[in-house]
């Protein structure tokens, strides 16, 4: 019972979808290694898709416990697993890269080591902080189960604060980090995510972080794109939670977009609400970025193109320097909000590159994001 659910949860938690493999270049990664004390076991290398786990290939291990196992390149980072029965590595690939894994079984979960792959180092890390916290949770569960909730809430608060802090927000567009968001824990023969917008709300943050940076380093994923999807849905469950308990004003409760309450060059807060029924591009932006003039310069000309037929610019600066962006925007015509708060992080990422432009159409909605934007004008003609 309880390998079904983990199982199901798992393939769940990868977000329903297919997973896309380069197999026409011929090139192709490779897995290899040993698996000391594993005479005869069947070692499986199965692929974590986007809808389950999938057989790729097999081997029946000898005396010395060697594997090599080899598939397609793939485009962005994707995920496997090497598995003995229930003793499972985690692996990522990303591209052509070879790793050399070598373990110890029965105990092969968390006697491994992984060499070639500073991505594949960090997965190790964080499955062996998911083992420590499924068996303190255990141990709770079993010695206080009248407080076993409270105390186990605590946990996974602290859990998420590190993980977050040291693994996701350092490097969101990297696999490990991807990973991270969708480990979970057993308790009481239930399965839960770690992360689960659904259960706390401020876990969309977590996901919305790392899926701007894979729009930005992966555009056009699957993987990328079914986090940005979930990332919007946890707005729009976060809005609705929020209408029902009265805590936000009417305009935010309508309102199709998270919003981001930032004050002007004047000094005045400004809101991405107050633009319903208009056109926003929603733009996060460096400005002392070495093509920061060519790319205003660009924008100007949409904009005295289209604001007369209803086209805003709700430009969020995203620089180290306040002064100096205050002089940067002094004679710009549209919106310019400076944000010291960190609330971008609901659209951006620390790594992301500036510019990020998102399109609100005029039921303050989020139509487009940044991969699902290929010509900005085209687009813009087709919201006004």
């Amino acid at each position: 019972m309880k390998r079904n659910i983990i199982h199901h949860l798992a393939a769940a938690a990868a977000v329903m979808g297919t997973a896309v493999l380069a197999g026409c270049s011929g090139e192709q990664f490779h897995v290899s290694g040993t698996i000391a004390n594993a005479k005869d076991s069947v070692l499986y290398f199965e692929h974590n898709g986007l809808d389950g786990f999938a057989k790729i290939d097999s081997a029946k291990l000898d005396e010395k416990g060697t594997f090599s196992f080899s598939g397609d390149k793939v485009d962005n980072p994707e995920f496997y697993r090497l598995r003995i029965a229930g003793q499972i590595i985690n692996i990522a690939i990303d591209s052509t890269e070879t790793v050399d894994v070598n373990a110890t079984y029965p105990q092969m979960a968390t006697d491994y080591t992984v060499k070639g792959s500073y991505e594949n180092e960090k997965i190790k890390e964080l499955a062996l902080k998911q083992i420590g916290l499924q068996a303190q949770c255990q141990t709770i569960a079993a010695q206080r189960p009248d407080v076993a909730d409270s105390l186990i809430n605590t946990l996974l608060s602290a859990y998420k604060q590190d993980v977050t802090r040291n693994y996701i927000f350092k490097e969101p567009m990297k696999a490990y980090s991807y990973f991270a968001l969708f480990q979970y824990i057993v308790v009481g023969n239930q399965a839960q995510l770690i992360f689960d917008p659904a259960r706390d709300l401020k876990d969309n943050k977590v996901f919305g972080a790392v899926a701007t940076s894979w729009d930005t380093f992966f555009p056009g994923s699957e993987r990328g794109q079914n986090l940005h999807n979930i990332t919007l849905k946890g707005m729009k469950d976060e809005r609705i939670i929020k209408a029902q308990k009265k805590e936000v004003a009417l305009n935010a409760q309508v309102s199709g977009v998270i919003d981001l309450p930032l004050r002007d060059n004047l000094g005045r807060e400004r809101h991405l609400t107050e633009f319903k029924g208009k056109v926003v591009l929603l733009n996060f932006h460096v400005f002392s970025a070495p093509e920061s003039t060519e790319y205003i310069m660009r924008l100007r000309e949409l904009y005295n193109k289209y604001h007369a037929r209803g086209l805003e610019i709700y430009m969020v600066s995203l620089d180290d320097n306040a002064h100096f962006w205050k002089e940067q925007v002094a004679s710009l015509p549209w919106v310019n909000v400076y944000d010291n708060t960190g609330v971008s992080q609901a659209y951006t990422a620390p790594a992301a590159s500036a510019p990020i432009i998102y399109l609100i159409d005029r039921n303050n909605d989020v139509v487009r994001n940044p991969s699902q934007i290929k010509n900005i004008e085209q687009e813009i003609q087709a919201l006004l």
